[in-house]
């Protein structure tokens, strides 16, 4: 089976789960479900439920609790998106080649939709307690849910979200260091958290899970820096989204700040740090390594 196979195989039994997962679209609450597994089920590529299944794999795996956190990521992901596409944000009509949920359903069930999926995801991630029969395995979720947490709220995602708004009302002014910021905190945080939660799950010892933390952090900056390089160059048809939507919503990218050369200078040195942390640990995963390299060389 070749890469291709590989992980369109892998997409598909993702896909599955998160179908199986999702809250039935039924009684007076049913427009919120239904917005909501719309959303989650647009077509996204799965890729941080299969990093942090990955991951494990690569410590020598984990038990059925770790299916539930996938779920979890897969859902706060979504929200993320759903209230990122919004007008008071980024004002996108079409995502993954479709229109997006706020277009489809209204801006105020677009809210509800997102903090719906936000709530399930703890709420599933909760659930993994049930799977846990050893006080280590408890732990183990324990300190899952803890990184979920962390790298999802205000000293991750949400405070890169914060610092992106404020990015944008300071127009030239704002300085490569906050930029840095906004692409460790909205976007390397969920992959962060991916890997992490992966290895802890796994059970990797402390020094590991910090080096996977760095390594996720690489592969999030490139991812970010890869999809500011697509907004100029890509094409709407291949994307699935408009194209030009950063220049159009005054942002700052690491593309308008050093130029498209420099940024893909900065993607190869950034993947190749990741890809060496990766191969420092004795049992090496050739999948993860391919998964990291085309979720950052991607094309779309």
């Amino acid at each position: 089976m070749n890469f291709s196979e590989e992980i369109a195989k892998k997409t598909g039994q993702i896909e599955e789960l998160i179908k199986a997962r999702l809250p039935k679209e039924e009684g007076y609450q049913r427009t919120v479900i239904e917005a909501a597994d719309y959303a989650v089920l647009g077509g996204g590529k799965r890729l941080r439920p299969m990093l942090m299944e990955e991951t494990a794999a690569l410590f020598g795996g984990a038990g059925e609790e770790l299916s539930y956190f996938m779920m979890a990521l897969e859902c706060i992901h979504t929200y993320s998106l759903v209230h990122d596409d919004l007008p008071a944000m980024d004002n996108d009509d079409y995502r993954r080649g479709r229109k997006t949920t706020h277009i489809v359903y209204g801006e105020g069930m677009a809210v509800l939709a997102g903090d719906a999926l936000l709530n399930f995801a703890f709420e599933t991630a909760a659930a993994a307690f049930h799977k846990a029969d050893t006080l280590t395995a408890y732990k183990r979720t324990a300190r899952a849910l803890q990184i979920l947490g962390e790298k999802a709220g205000i000293y991750g995602m949400i405070g890169g979200q914060c610092a992106d708004l404020k990015a944008e009302e300071m127009g030239e002014h704002v300085t490569e260091d906050m930029l840095l910021f906004i692409h460790e905190h909205k976007t390397a945080a969920l992959i962060q958290a991916a890997m992490m939660i992966g290895a802890v799950l796994a059970g990797a010892e402390d020094e590991a899970v910090s080096q996977i933390e760095r390594c996720a952090c690489n592969i999030g900056i490139a991812f970010q820096i890869q999809d500011d390089i697509l907004d100029v160059t890509g094409s709407q048809d291949v994307l699935g989204k408009p194209i030009g939507s950063d220049e159009k919503n005054n942002k700052l990218t690491y593309v308008s700040m050093h130029g498209l050369e420099e940024s893909s200078k900065q993607v190869k040195t950034l993947s190749q740090e990741a890809i060496a942390i990766l191969q420092s640990f004795g049992g090496r995963n050739h999948f993860l390594e391919q998964l990291v390299e085309q979720l950052i060389y991607r094309e779309k």
